[in-house]
């Protein structure tokens, strides 16, 4: 792991040092996502899967419910479930 301080611009602007874009393969134009956590900021590559990798995941997906036997009218139900675990 490397560590580098960075600055913030005077419109809250930071620059990533070369050396950390090069490691991780950053481009111009790449997306990155910030999370914090109390006084901690963390930045993560946002790849977005292509067309092919994103309906290789549908397919998994769809085999996947037809094995536990689910079908597009369990989708509301299962929403509803899943939201009313996260709200207890």
């Amino acid at each position: 792991m490397s560590t580098q301080i960075l600055t913030v611009s005077s419109k809250g602007q930071i620059s990533l040092p070369v050396s950390i874009r090069k490691q991780l393969s950053i481009d111009t134009g790449d997306k990155l996502v910030a999370y914090t956590s109390g006084d901690v900021i963390m930045l993560k590559m946002l790849k977005l899967p292509t067309a092919e990798e994103f309906e290789a995941s549908l397919d998994e997906a769809q085999k996947w419910a037809a094995s536990v036997n689910y079908n597009e009218n369990d989708v509301d139900g299962i929403i509803k479930s899943v939201r009313k675990k996260r709200s207890v």
